[in-house]
């Protein structure tokens, strides 16, 4: 069967089975990576996977109650399993809190469409860049480590009110780590990407060597509070924690920085004087996403019943003002605050912002460049204090230059915080944020010059 047919029979089991409504999701996942170890490519392959999410409603004198199950099917006989199970499921489920009427439905034009595969010929010029690199670095004394991945997700989501949409949603990564021989230095640079068109490798390979090299002079540094300049991943990566921490629902609870003392969100307050901009854009050229809801769980800022809904992308942070905070239908209902459904990728962005990360560590002046942030966690929700580690160079800039490289860091810091203490941005570019990544593989971001960063203790972490 192709997608079309198992939703639209997925769809009429459903019915036959009683159902009052029913949602079907199809999600064909294929990806195609290269490995590479101590300057040798390890591994290459490619993966494809589908899977069948049925959720099931089924509405009673208590309410409306759903049943949601997702698996792999081969053949009609499972596909009917599945869906009598889902609404096996639905009947015994306790009524949903946030049940509603599905959307709409709209149909798409292309619904019929094929998958769109991860083909091996996108990282060609990546493996053919690796090939040069490779012995480029054995006779520097040099290793390199990492991977480069290509993924295409198409998704066709059907549902009973006559949604019918088909998703194409690529992305690519490049993740480089060079080490020295003796491995006392370490380095990394990365990239995100649509269709690797635009990742130029040996510009990555440049900015390990650097980093390396840098590495070469230590220098001092005593933990405490610094002025520090935050890469694109860096600023990706604590930004989106700002995006994810605080939902609709989570502030008018009065959890979370969001949450207005009294009771409420701050929705239309001014949180800093500093221009910023948190957005998100299904229809980015580079960082594009579906632009309809499609999900078979329910959560803080996705309901299995707003299947179908439109996506437009969402200011939450506009110029300094919060403006919006991930919500359902349900979760925005009872917060007061207008619907802002996710739409998948992240961008920052600082009105004024210019120049690249060069040009922004030249106007610093003095302080610490960081190369990225790792494992990084909540320590207080109410701040939004995070704790994490520096990792892969803390280089240190003097009169706008790098003179050395300090050891890590463990920091403690909120980004909610910070975003008062920005005293200089770059443009902002496509880029991989190191933690998030295999989340929030989608991001854009500037560097920022952040005054008082808490470098709390000194790490042992390379």
């Amino acid at each position: 069967m192709t997608p079309e047919q198992v939703v639209e029979q997925a769809l009429a089991a459903g019915r036959a089975a009683g159902a009052d409504d029913v949602v079907v999701v199809v999600e064909r996942h294929d990806a195609t990576n290269l490995r590479w170890a101590a300057n040798q490519l390890t591994t290459t392959g490619t993966t494809g996977t589908t899977s069948v999410g049925v959720v099931a409603v089924q509405d009673s004198a208590g309410g409306r109650a759903y049943g949601s199950l997702t698996r792999q099917v081969a053949d009609a006989a499972q596909l009917e399993a599945l869906v009598a199970d889902a609404v096996a499921a639905a009947r015994r489920a306790a009524p949903a809190e946030d049940a509603a009427p599905l959307p709409p439905g709209t149909a798409h034009d292309d619904f019929a469409g094929q998958p769109e595969p991860a083909s091996p010929e996108r990282l060609s010029g990546t493996a053919a860049a690796l090939g040069r690199l490779f012995d480029v670095a054995e006779a520097e004394d040099r290793e390199l480590f990492g991977f480069a991945e290509h993924v295409v997700t198409t998704t066709w989501t059907g549902t009973s009110t006559g949604t019918r949409h088909r998703a194409v949603e690529p992305y690519g990564t490049v993740d480089l780590n060079g080490k020295s021989h003796d491995r006392s230095r370490s380095a990394w640079a990365g990239a995100g990407t649509r269709d690797f068109a635009d990742v130029d490798v040996d510009a990555l390979a440049a900015q390990v060597e650097q980093g390396l090299a840098w590495q070469a002079r230590r220098v001092d540094v005593t933990p405490g509070r610094h002025r520090v300049l935050l890469p694109p991943s860096a600023v990706a990566d604590l930004m989106g924690e700002w995006l994810w921490s605080g939902d609709a629902r989570t502030a008018s609870e009065g959890r979370g920085v969001f949450a207005r003392p009294g009771g409420g969100t701050r929705v239309g307050e001014r949180l800093t004087e500093v221009p910023v901009t948190v957005r998100d854009d299904p229809h980015h050229p580079v960082l594009g996403t579906s632009d309809r809801l499609s999900t078979t769980s329910t959560g803080p800022t996705a309901s299995v019943f707003d299947n179908g809904l439109p996506v437009p992308g969402t200011r939450y942070l506009d110029e300094g003002v919060l403006r919006a905070l991930p919500s359902t239908r349900h979760t925005a209902a009872l917060a007061g605050v207008p619907l802002a459904p996710l739409a998948g990728n992240l961008l920052v962005e600082v009105a004024g912002g210019h120049g690249d990360l060069a040009d922004v560590a030249a106007r610093m002046g003095d302080g610490l460049l960081l190369t990225c942030v790792w494992y990084v966690r909540t320590v207080d929700e109410q701040t939004m204090l995070l704790t994490g580690l520096t990792r892969d160079g803390v280089y240190v800039v003097r009169g706008g230059e790098v003179v050395g490289a300090a050891g890590n860091f463990r920091f403690n810091d909120s980004p909610a915080a910070l975003l008062g203490r920005v005293a200089d941005a770059g443009a902002s570019r496509v880029c991989l944020p190191r933690e998030l990544g295999d989340y929030l593989p989608r991001a854009s971001a500037p560097p920022l010059v952040v005054e008082d960063f808490h470098l709390s203790s000194a790490s042992e972490a390379s």
